[in-house]
């Protein structure tokens, strides 16, 4: 059975920085891309980053330079760090996995697996 779980949920102030977790279980993790997703409310499922199995990396226009992502394949994680947040960054928190480790992925459709979703909230 696949899992995806996320950690690192909070209620953060503007300007603080969090790193989510995301562990992977039930999948050869080395195999997949991974991507992290956020859903604000009212609005459609963004995408926010993604990651191949070696380390190759696209972030977003509109969190670049405040987002990163990276991954720890022994570990089986994908972490997102988010520094200089802002109240526009509260939203639910989701990640996922693409089989094709290889290709970058920013389609949401293209992923095979999603975690449950994480919340941050961050207040003025």
């Amino acid at each position: 059975q696949v899992q995806l779980v996320e950690s690192g949920r909070g209620l953060v102030q503007a300007g603080d920085s969090l790193r989510l977790s995301c562990e992977a279980s039930g999948i050869t993790f080395s195999t997949y891309t991974m991507g992290w997703f956020r859903q604000a409310p009212g609005k459609e499922r963004e995408f926010l980053a993604t990651i191949t199995w070696s380390g190759s990396a696209y972030i977003q226009n509109s969190v670049q330079g405040r987002f990163t992502i990276s991954r720890g394949n022994a570990k089986n994680t994908v972490f997102l760090q988010m520094n200089s947040l802002k109240p526009e960054d509260t939203a639910v928190y989701y990640c996922a996995a693409k089989l094709d480790g290889v290709r970058l992925g920013i389609n949401a459709n293209e992923y095979n697996y999603w975690g449950q979703g994480t919340r941050v909230t961050v207040s003025s």
